[in-house]
């Protein structure tokens, strides 16, 4: 090998963000376990990005709204696209949003508008869609032709959470040292034709769960010290991505200590920098120039330009969206099954109270929420035998970048990566609204892992997915 290439992209570019974090009052409670309703206050705002991609002959578009938030239900999703296509004029296929998945925010669901707080959620959407929509308008004003060159770094923060408690004969979901990680740092610099910096990104695949709980702060957990980190040092807008991070969490997490998160997020910010830092310049490559004679025969390497039919290739611009058909999991239960539970655990909460046994209360509290989760969730899946997963897959040169549905584990990215070597891919999951919940590997179907248990879909539909995938990367 006498020559390293480097991933790169050519299109036209923007990026606008701005702050979207909800009155500090509002409903909060993400945890089953948590004891309050209502934020406390702002550890860190949260943050609305969006960044426009257009090929440089014009004409395709695609449009990245990132939101700090952990998931919408499928009406809030529908809403907020509806209001953004309106406002700016733009397709609705052509806008995909996507969710750092930070459990800090809170949850933004109109079902709990009834709940403390929640009557600020309906008012807190509108305003959120109006910001967004406004984003778009600023970004389609400023696009700009621009190069996006790809880089690799790696980062030990995301910890295997499938974990086996052998003692109590359960498994339970966090640190789990005995099985490896996928711990890549995608990152990509995007710079003007003059060389200027206008964006980096960030792509990693870790659960921003550094807060649970005990914390009572509307956070973008780790993700706000991991921009504040990499914006301050490269003066430009960072745009983070969460991968597939089904079965990925922080090493240390599951704590109310702000601190905690703000650690884990420089962790991810300077494994992203010396990443960002190693990118060569745009529209070259690393060449072996020959040996040099000195006190010993030296070999020589150096950064030549790309010809013109070379940078022409990373031009090369296709965007496609489908919603693959995925078969519904057996044995689901109905409505009126989880209402009827629901019912039970409240009632049985009540009784644990009157006894003054506060660890049951809890425990039904949890449970409880739970319920009422799956019940929403029930209550927003598509009808009949099959979940329509949404995908929007476009590639750009070198470059294939992936916004898929739903909490895949991270074999999603591996397995893409490992297949089309020397192509970077960009893979943003828990892309529009959150209603195909998990996809965890076929194999992990009747263990009882968290993950597989709330999967709405059936065993095998993460490795359809990931191959209609691959069969488009090919066909493009």
């Amino acid at each position: 090998m006498t020559q390293v290439e480097t991933p790169q992209s050519r299109c036209r570019f923007a990026l606008a963000w701005g702050d979207i974090t909800p009155p500090a009052n509002i409903y909060h409670r993400m945890w089953g376990a948590a004891k309050h309703e209502r934020a406390t206050g702002v550890h860190r705002p949260l943050r609305a990005t969006v960044a426009v991609f257009e090929a440089l002959a014009g004409g395709s578009r695609q449009i990245i709204l990132a939101l700090d938030h952990c998931i919408l239900g499928a009406v809030e999703h529908g809403q907020l696209i509806a209001h953004i296509a309106q406002a700016t004029g733009q397709p609705k296929e052509s806008i995909l949003a996507v969710f750092s998945h930070t459990h800090g925010a809170g949850l933004m669901g109109l079902e709990r508008a009834a709940l403390p707080g929640g009557d600020l959620i309906p008012g807190y959407l509108r305003s959120m869609a109006q910001c967004a929509a406004g984003l778009v308008k600023e970004a389609l004003a400023q696009l700009t032709p621009a190069d996006i060159t790809y880089g690799n770094g790696r980062c030990n923060l995301a910890a295997h959470r499938d974990f086996w408690d052998a003692k109590r004969q359960l498994w339970a979901c966090g640190f789990n040292p005995a099985v490896l990680a996928d711990d890549t740092v995608l990152v990509a610099r995007v710079t003007g034709t003059d060389g200027t910096l206008l964006a980096s990104v960030v792509n990693y695949a870790c659960h921003p769960t550094t807060l649970a709980w005990d914390n009572t702060l509307i956070s973008p957990d780790y993700i706000g010290a991991l921009r504040e980190v990499v914006e301050r040092e490269t003066g430009a807008p960072c745009l983070f991505l969460q991968g597939a991070s089904g079965e990925l969490g922080p090493v240390e997490g599951f704590v109310g200590d702000a601190a905690v998160a703000d650690r884990n997020g420089r962790q991810l910010a300077y494994a992203a920098l010396s990443a960002l830092t190693a990118l060569p310049a745009a529209g070259t490559r690393f060449r072996y120039t020959g040996p040099v004679v000195s006190g010993a025969t030296l070999g020589a390497w150096a950064h030549e330009p790309l010809s013109a039919e070379e940078l022409a290739d990373k031009r090369a611009w296709q965007v496609v969206r489908w919603n693959e058909p995925l078969a519904y999991r057996p044995g689901q239960p109905t409505a009126a099954q989880v209402e009827t539970e629901l019912k039970q655990f409240q009632a049985d909460e009540d009784a644990a109270r009157a006894a003054g046994d506060p660890a049951k209360a809890a425990d039904c509290r949890a449970m409880t929420e739970r319920k009422r989760r799956l019940l929403h969730r029930l209550s927003q899946l598509p009808p009949g035998e099959q979940f329509p997963l949404q995908v929007t897959l476009w590639r750009m040169g070198d470059a294939f970048w992936l916004g898929v549905q739903g909490e895949f584990y991270s074999v999603l990215q591996t397995e893409l990566r490992r297949r089309f070597p020397g192509k970077a891919i960009i893979v943003a999951t828990i892309a529009a609204d959150w209603g195909a919940s998990y996809l965890p590997p076929r194999e992990l179907y009747g263990t009882g892992i968290y993950q597989e248990t709330i999967a709405v879909v059936a065993p095998g539909s993460l490795e359809q997915v990931i191959e209609a995938v691959a069969q488009r990367i090919k066909n493009f």
